[in-house]
């Protein structure tokens, strides 16, 4: 079977935080553990203007939803992506993915 990852395509991840919210319901972390946290990275003063990039960071929490996986179905964080940026699938489907732009994030667990 293939490995299995999550590829996050940053371009247009809005900060919305659905993924981490979803994640954290799905698994029942308590508070300050996170499957999935949003990050904001702010870059200013490029031309005068303000420019920010989230950047939905999976933790070593993260498993990938394995008990929805094995059911058939997509982890939390992709099905409610509310940018519909992120994906899940084989590791070598997301990397070719991934070469067609710039801005992805590809995460493999173990």
């Amino acid at each position: 079977m293939a490995r299995s990852g999550l590829l996050i395509d940053y371009e247009y991840c809005t900060g919305c935080h659905t993924c981490a919210v979803a994640c954290k319901q799905e698994h029942g972390y308590p508070p300050g553990k996170w499957g999935i946290k949003v990050t904001e990275y702010v870059l200013e003063g490029f031309n005068d203007k303000v420019h920010v990039d989230y950047i939905p960071f999976p933790t070593d929490l993260c498993d990938l939803c394995a008990k929805r996986v094995k059911a058939g179905e997509q982890p939390a964080c992709v099905k409610h992506c509310m940018a519909g940026c992120m994906y899940y699938g084989p590791i070598s489907d997301l990397a070719k993915q991934m070469g067609k732009k710039p801005k992805h994030v590809l995460f493999a667990p173990r």
